[in-house]
């Protein structure tokens, strides 16, 4: 798909939803505070918004159904998607024909440096680079004031490092192995085996006949033959190998996702005089890292999942693997509503809960959504929404997420950029509130309102 296709798919879903409300652009624009001149450009096809949760904000406030919250979701991914592959591609491609590649006084070459001109007598320093294996020399001279190859090849080295950093958002990492509670650092040590890289796939009884299939305790190296480079992904494959040994899948986690701000609360070892204001959800992510903070009650994570390639991927199950638990911090809670306004939540498509106080925590559907096994590609991404609830523990916890296509298939460690997910129990602690128009946090409950 072109990214003008997904960019103006998922416009006109915002269009739509828009003209529906019979709200205008200025007022639409001042409860989500954003310009109106960005809002514009979102629902006319012109930009994509770089985060989900203003297009969230924006789809609640026109009254969006649940099945229309899940494909305005599903357009955002692919535009997002679309718009990043091309962007990175534009950075790292040389010109087709190598004209870029040749400065003043240089004749280009396929299979060497480039040729001096006769005339020119080499000045100064040898400059030397790798470029497919072998070295590639450029002499500055007199007659060579600007060696544009060399240029061409920072810019080709730096559109490389786009495209990692860009692969990097995704962290699907290796398969952990059991979890337990961890006595030496106080259930904050990170899962065994999630070292930043992408789990690969179980080699299948056809084409290695000694092959078995892997227990829940095997680890990385046991079911992953191939790892791939930290951060990378599939697309850190060698060319032409990463269909057949590549994760054909990827999972992008967001773990500050709030199903609505009534719901979410936060615990976090500071007074209320020295807490800032409540977040909006894009800024919670900043908020939590400032304050040290622990989601508090429940966490609610929002899991993106998106084949690689045309092939479909099915998604056999999510496991959720606890790597620690202990007593309920003893911490203040914060709550992110403001007294006095009224949240709104619609029920969700592919919605699961989870109990982190089980003796064996495990998802299940919310009333009224399928359970797995769901499918995948490129074109077709899924969306999870998980709630997870505690009272009486601080619980570390991940997730493993199990996938297969053809006679491939994996499991793909899914957490908080390496480190587990926590959430912990809040009862009899402290609770606070902000106002609105207020200055500061006060008790629960005593915002005395209109």
């Amino acid at each position: 798909m072109s990214e003008q296709t997904a960019a103006a798919e998922f416009a006109a879903l915002l269009r739509q939803l828009k003209d529906r409300s019979g709200l205008s652009y200025g007022v639409l624009a001042k409860r989500l505070h954003m310009s109106t001149s960005t809002l514009h450009r979102y629902c006319n096809g012109d930009a994509v918004p770089a985060d989900y949760a203003p297009v969230e904000r924006l789809a609640r406030l026109c009254k969006a159904r649940p099945g229309e919250l899940v494909e305005l979701h599903r357009r955002w991914v692919l535009a997002d998607a679309v718009r990043g592959r091309k962007g990175a591609a534009a950075a790292g491609t040389p010109p087709a024909d190598g004209s870029a590649d040749t400065g003043p006084g240089e004749a280009a070459t396929d299979d060497g440096p480039p040729a001096e001109a006769p005339s020119a007598t080499p000045v100064g320093p040898t400059i030397t680079s790798p470029v497919g294996g072998d070295e590639a020399t450029a002499t500055r001279g007199d007659a060579d004031p600007a060696p544009v190859r060399r240029r061409t090849r920072t810019a080709v080295l730096a559109g490389i490092a786009v495209a990692a950093v860009a692969a990097g958002i995704t962290f699907a990492v290796g398969l952990p192995g059991g979890g337990s509670d961890d006595g030496g650092d106080g259930g904050r040590r990170r899962p065994a085996g999630a070292a930043g890289v992408t789990g690969e796939e179980s080699a299948s009884a056809s084409t290695s006949p000694s092959s078995s299939p892997a227990s829940p305790t095997s680890s990385a190296e046991e079911k992953s033959p191939a790892r791939t480079p930290a951060g990378s992904g599939p697309a850190g494959a060698p060319d032409g190998e990463g269909a057949k040994s590549g994760v054909p899948v990827t999972v992008q986690a967001d773990p500050y996702a709030w199903e609505s701000p009534c719901s979410q609360r936060y615990l976090v070892d500071k007074p209320a005089g020295g807490m800032k204001p409540p977040p909006v959800e894009e800024g919670a992510a900043a908020w939590v890292a400032a304050h040290g903070a622990v989601p508090s009650g429940q966490q609610y994570l929002r899991l993106t999942v998106q084949g690689t390639g045309p092939e479909t991927v099915v998604v056999d199950g999510l496991t959720v693997r606890v790597a620690g638990k202990r007593a309920p911090l003893a911490w203040n809670d914060y709550a992110m509503a403001y007294p006095g306004v009224g949240c709104g939540g619609g029920v969700r498509t592919r919605a699961f809960a989870v109990s982190l106080d089980s003796a064996r925590p495990s998802l299940t559907p919310e009333p009224g959504n399928d359970d797995f096994p769901f499918k995948v590609s490129e074109s077709d991404p899924e969306v999870y929404y998980i709630t997870a609830s505690v009272s009486a523990y601080d619980v570390d916890w991940y997730l493993e997420l199990k996938w297969s296509s053809g006679d491939r298939r994996g499991t793909l460690t899914v957490d908080d950029k390496g480190r587990p997910f926590r959430t912990s129990g809040n009862k009899g602690r402290p609770a606070y509130e902000f106002p609105i128009g207020g200055d500061g946090w006060v008790p629960e409950g005593t915002t005395k309102l209109d």
